[in-house]
């Protein structure tokens, strides 16, 4: 119980202290959560990934193994989660809010912050390839579930174009392949951003959740919170056993598929209105459940 409560005070807790200042500041002084968030997706977050990238010991090999983890456990919960929706007879706006709150997970502003809390800048590089794939699914195959024919498949998929975090990743790897040395003048900006990425994540997250509601169908809540928060992680640490993924590559990858709903599955369900109100009630219930679950894959990974 002591080494369980030691993980909570070091490892999670900090994050959710944080995001609790968030929290108050979009409460009590109605701080604007899409100016800080777009500051975040468009700025920070790329600044993040490429400097995690640059200068990250992981191979290309290693980093084809979590891109294919990331894959593989986000297709494998997506197909359980459809095989579940098929007998609940739920309507198309609700199993596809289901499809989309089970699959992708907030690997960004909760899941990084706790990777390197746990265990460190080698299993954050890791966590950082699993949080861009993950993004990715989600603007593209998110996207298609959600808007059901609403949009044509080209539109989604060169919207990855327009992902900061995805460009990152390309340019950091084209320097790294070529060996170039950044001048400080461009590396120490880059570096500064980087450093606040992290921070101004989690105070996202704490507004993002002033906006939670009461779950409007519980059973179905819980489920999906269940898949989210124990069953992908299940699968992934199968896929990282195949996989041949150790040491912190295993642990990142663990860790941040089960982190809990992304909050970007509300901003597609609102754009879309697929069901937007038991998306908001999925992705409260999975982060309010995470600190256990959380605390508990850590305790299991350690």
């Amino acid at each position: 119980m002591s080494l369980l409560l030691g993980i909570f005070a070091n490892d999670v807790f900090p994050v959710f202290l944080i995001a609790a200042v968030g929290f108050a500041l979009a409460r009590l002084r109605g701080a604007d959560v899409r100016t800080l968030s777009k500051i975040t997706f468009n700025a920070l977050s790329p600044c993040l990934v490429f400097h995690l990238v640059v200068t990250s010991p992981i191979g290309a090999a290693d980093f084809a193994r979590m891109t294919a983890l990331a894959v593989v456990t986000i297709a494998g919960i997506g197909l359980i989660a459809r095989a579940i929706t098929l007998p609940l007879r739920l309507d198309r706006g609700l199993a596809t809010a289901f499809l989309i709150v089970v699959m992708f997970s907030n690997s960004g502003n909760y899941g990084l912050p706790v990777v390197l809390f746990a265990f460190g800048g080698t299993a954050l590089a890791h966590a950082t390839v699993y949080f861009v794939v993950n993004a990715a699914a989600a603007y593209t195959v998110g996207v298609l579930l959600a808007s059901a024919g609403k949009r044509p498949v080209r539109e989604a998929v060169t919207g990855l174009a327009r992902i900061p975090a995805v460009g990152a990743v390309l340019a950091a790897a084209v320097v790294k392949a070529a060996g170039v040395t950044l001048p400080l003048p461009v590396l120490r900006p880059i570096e500064m951003l980087s450093a606040a990425a992290i921070p101004v994540m989690v105070l996202v997250l704490g507004m993002q959740l002033e906006r939670g509601a009461r779950p409007s169908r519980p059973l179905l809540v819980g489920l999906a919170a269940l898949l989210s928060l124990v069953v992908m992680p299940l699968l992934a640490s199968a896929a990282s056993a195949a996989l041949g993924l150790a040491g912190p590559a295993r642990q990142a990858a663990i860790l941040q598929s089960g982190m809990p709903s992304a909050v970007l599955t509300t901003i597609l369900a609102l754009e879309f209105e697929v069901a937007p109100s038991f998306v908001t009630s999925c992705v409260t219930l999975s982060t309010l459940l995470s600190p256990l679950t959380v605390t508990l894959l850590i305790a299991w990974l350690t």
